[in-house]
């Protein structure tokens, strides 16, 4: 059996004294979108940061592509390709949209697929074309954070649209934790800290629970 794309192997973060995640084992394949779903404190944001090299780790291993990827700095992780689309607004907020957009291709030299790509992003999600000119600051959080019905389910089409078209290995962390077993093959259920449960999605919607903690009954 093949090694995962992605995988964090017995991973722990402490921030000074205070536990954050403890011995966290996930996996994601190529071109998967898997779920992290718990309460706020949880660990999910952690897991993030350890992945893209943003919390230093204690211990364990994390791998990308076959290759062993802890300790490396923040930036090689960034050319390797992996990417994180923080809550919080942490953007440039007295920015444009528009720098905001081109920030994520400070490491490229490639100046006509870099407008070919913007383009494109242009074409999946017209409204940041409708507002290249407006502060960033001023846009949402989270994917779906105080968002109507009807954008969450655009944006949840436009998450699904990019890992199928473009082949995106997708690790999403969402407060809607329905919406993300709905994207999502596989999910991991983070308590305190750790893994507390993990499976396929559409098992884990229907664990008793799973729906009673996090789907609203």
């Amino acid at each position: 059996m093949s090694s995962p794309y992605v995988a964090l192997r017995g991973v722990s973060v402490y921030y000074e004294t205070v536990r954050a995640i403890v011995d966290v084992s996930i996996a994601a394949e190529a071109g998967e979108i898997i779920a992290l779903i718990g309460a706020n404190g949880a660990g999910k944001t952690t897991t993030l940061r350890a992945l893209t090299g943003l919390a230093r780790i204690v211990s364990g291993e994390i791998w990308f592509h076959g290759r062993r990827i802890d300790g490396l700095a923040v930036d090689r992780i960034v050319g390797l390709g992996i990417a994180m689309v923080p809550e919080g607004r942490r953007i440039f907020p007295f920015m444009s949209v528009r720098d905001n957009l081109l920030m994520g291709a400070f490491r490229r030299r490639d100046r006509r697929r870099i407008v070919e790509d913007l383009e494109r992003i242009f074409v999946r999600f017209p409204r940041l074309k409708e507002r290249l000119r407006q502060q960033a600051g001023t846009l949402s959080d989270e994917p779906s954070l105080g968002l109507a019905p009807q954008l969450v389910r655009e944006i949840a089409r436009a998450i699904r649209a990019i890992n199928r078209d473009e082949g995106v290995t997708v690790i999403l962390v969402e407060q809607n934790s329905r919406m993300a077993l709905q994207l999502s093959s596989r999910a991991y259920v983070l308590e305190t800290g750790r893994v507390a449960l993990d499976g396929r999605s559409s098992d884990l919607i229907n664990n008793d629970d799973v729906r009673r903690l996090y789907l609203g009954g």
